[in-house]
């Protein structure tokens, strides 16, 4: 994965924590998600001094179109799949976070096949990118 995906992903982890992070208790086992996603990203003090902010600040940005909203739960189900292994507690944050924005749970299903296929084709992160939101959003309209 080069630098702009994964700076991509940083910006969507941080926003993804300050969302759960929101509620006045995190279930650990979420906790845990988010611990394991922040090592497999390589997340240091650097990246929360990027923030300008202390975590204890974040503050959740609603994506605000279908498109972003697509967008912002590909980069979570990507983020997830980083290691190749869907955990039981990964997916359950995924669905949780697509139905809070308004997205079915089937979504990140359908997400978790296209990447799991298309990645094994060797096709490019961004390419992958486009081609699993055009689908997913045409198989919702429809």
């Amino acid at each position: 994965m080069d630098k702009p995906e994964l700076e991509k992903l940083k910006r969507n982890y941080f926003n993804l924590l300050a969302l759960f992070l929101s509620d006045n208790q995190v279930d650990s086992r979420y906790a845990r998600c988010f611990i394991k996603w922040s090592a497999q990203m390589q997340i240091n003090a650097d990246d929360i001094v990027k923030l300008g902010k202390d975590l204890v600040e974040l503050k959740y940005a609603a994506p605000e179109t279908q498109a972003e909203k697509l967008r912002t739960v590909y980069q979570l189900v990507y983020m997830i799949y980083l290691d190749r292994v869907i955990e039981d507690d990964e997916l359950e944050v995924a669905m949780s976070y697509a139905e809070k924005i308004g997205l079915r749970k089937t979504v990140v299903i359908n997400m978790f096949q296209s990447i799991a296929t298309a990645s094994s084709d060797g096709i490019s992160p961004e390419m992958l990118e486009r081609e699993v939101l055009s689908f997913i959003k045409t198989n919702q309209e429809g």
